[in-house]
C-alpha cells in the first residue's frame, strides 16, 4: 500500500512537469494525453484540447507524484496542504528553494530552525506549497 499525491494543474500540467524536471531533477515515469486514452468515453469527456494531460507520473527525490490537467479550467487551487522535500545537504536545499522560487513566492526564507539546520517554504508558480528541509542529524 502507498499514498501518493495527485495534483490537478487545471491546464498547466505539461508546463509544471517541465518546470519540475528543471527545478527538482524530476524524472518522468509516464504521461498520457486525453487524445491517447484507450477508452472512448474518456476521450469524449476530455477538455476541448485533447492534447492536455490525462495522467502523468513523475518522481522527485524518490517519491512518486501523480498529476493531470484535470478539466483544464485554468484555475488550480491548492489549499490546506504542501509537499515536504527533504534534501541531502544545505547546498541542495538552497538550490531547490531558489529554483522553485522562480515565478513563485517565498513564504519563509531558508533558515536554521529548531528542527532543521536549513528549512524554508515556497509557493511555486503553479500555486503548490513546498517545504524544503535538511533532516536534523
Amino acid at each position: 500500500m502507498s499514498v501518493e499525491p495527485y495534483i490537478f494543474f487545471e491546464g498547466r500540467a505539461e508546463e509544471a512537469l517541465e518546470f519540475y524536471k528543471s527545478a527538482l531533477d524530476a524524472e518522468v515515469e509516464m504521461m498520457m494525453r486525453y487524445s491517447e486514452a484507450p477508452d472512448e468515453e474518456a476521450r469524449r469527456n476530455a477538455p476541448a484540447d485533447g492534447d492536455k494531460i490525462m495522467h502523468m507520473s513523475f518522481r522527485v527525490a524518490g517519491t512518486t507524484i501523480l498529476g493531470s490537467d484535470g478539466y483544464a479550467k485554468g484555475n488550480p487551487e491548492f489549499k490546506g496542504f504542501g509537499l515536504a522535500l527533504s534534501t541531502a545537504d544545505e547546498k541542495q536545499a538552497d538550490a531547490f528553494f531558489s529554483a522553485l522560487s522562480q515565478g513563485g513566492t517565498a513564504v519563509m526564507p531558508m533558515q536554521k530552525t529548531f528542527f532543521s539546520p536549513r528549512f524554508g517554504m515556497v509557493t511555486d508558480k503553479f500555486g503548490v506549497r513546498w517545504m524544503i528541509m535538511v533532516p536534523r542529524s
